[in-house]
């Protein structure tokens, strides 16, 4: 009976691989205790496989997708008669090694540290960069001598510990060589990642791999330089409006002062004093029609007084007031002010929508 169990080891075998992993490159087909792969066992290789036949310690033979019988010096129940002063163990070995050769993609990649750079807007820059890569074998044999060697499984995870610092390197390459400013990068990605697979045919061919796509899903600046851009954005959009919002901001600073219960807040009571004093003085200009007048030697702005001296007589109390204000500062009575065509110059009634003269619209 021990005799048979031991020589049903020795019947011809079919040795084939029914991958059912996402991530699995590497499969040794396994041997049992005294179990030898026979002469004329059926070795099957499936699509997006191949198969290295180990024979004395070598690689002799690589079979593509098919169907094979295989020979070699075990000779069934001859063999293990002869191999009787061995304990029934021969001595002549084979081994099936079974290459995935089907892409692996969605191998993230990412930058540990930012890169530095040089950039034509910002001066020097720090960038991050993120992504996924697919890597498939492509020399199964040379694959075998500089990577797994006679490793029995073999996954993408131990490839990616030399793979993504190649794909970093050539990532850098690209972008530093391209002098592209950070504010182009995001319009350049599909080239970078052409670029990066052209660059890095070589680095992986020496372990019988091939990159053959990445994605650079995105490139980030640092958050300082980020918010200075999300500021600068801003201005740009307020450019026209910019009157506008510093007094929306002055308004403000004057509600945020009234809503101070202690009055212990000096500081924001002060703003809150500048800013209403600088919209009362903005309103009074507009009310009264004049634009305060600079002083050429100090820059500032001249008392009403000085810029103009000619009065009038109010309609309502006929008292003395400034040329060009449209309310009496005595009664408050509206004072009828003089229109003039802006295009000839031509004086208009105050409800005169065109000029009589030249027809430009008031």
């Amino acid at each position: 009976m021990a005799l048979f169990s031991k020589l049903k080891k020795q019947i011809l075998k079919v040795i084939e691989w029914e991958d059912s992993t996402k991530d699995t490159l590497v499969y040794k087909y396994p041997l049992t205790d005294r179990d030898e792969i026979m002469n004329s066992s059926t070795l099957v290789v499936r699509p997006s496989q191949v198969a290295l036949f180990v024979h004395k310690g070598q690689v002799c033979d690589i079979f593509a997708p098919g169907t094979y019988t295989l020979s070699t010096e075990n000779i069934p129940i001859i063999t293990k008669l002869l191999a009787l002063p061995t304990g029934f163990d021969s001595p002549v070995k084979a081994e099936v090694y079974y290459i995935n050769t089907k892409q692996m993609p969605g191998i993230k990649w990412g930058t540990a540290n930012p890169i530095m750079m040089r950039d034509a807007d910002f001066g020097t820059v720090r960038i991050r960069a993120f992504g996924v890569f697919a890597i498939k074998v492509e020399n199964a044999k040379k694959f075998m001598e500089e990577l797994f060697g006679t490793n029995p499984i073999y996954r993408t995870g131990d490839v990616c510990e030399f793979a993504k610092p190649m794909v970093i390197q050539a990532f850098t390459d690209a972008v530093a060589e391209s002098k592209i400013s950070a504010l182009d990068l995001a319009a350049n990605y599909k080239e970078f990642s052409q670029t990066i697979v052209d660059t890095s045919i070589e680095d992986f061919e020496k372990f019988g791999l091939k990159l053959c796509s990445i994605v650079i899903e995105n490139i980030s600046l640092p958050q300082e330089v980020e918010k200075a851009l999300d500021e600068r954005s801003k201005l740009g959009i307020l450019d026209d409006k910019m009157g506008t919002y510093t007094q929306y901001q002055a308004a403000n600073a004057m509600r945020d002062a009234a809503k101070n219960p202690n009055g212990n807040n000096m500081a924001g009571m002060g703003v809150g004093l500048s800013a209403g004093m600088a919209v009362g003085g903005m309103f009074g200009n507009a009310m009264a029609g004049v634009q305060p007048a600079q002083d050429k030697k100090t820059g500032l702005s001249k008392p009403a007084s000085e810029t103009s001296s000619e009065t009038r007589e109010c309609v309502s109390c006929h008292a003395s007031i400034l040329k060009g204000v449209k309310f009496c500062p005595e009664c408050g009575a509206k004072q009828p002010t003089a229109k003039f065509c802006p295009n000839c110059g031509t004086k208009v009634n105050d409800t005169s929508k065109f000029c009589p003269e030249c027809g430009e619209k008031l």
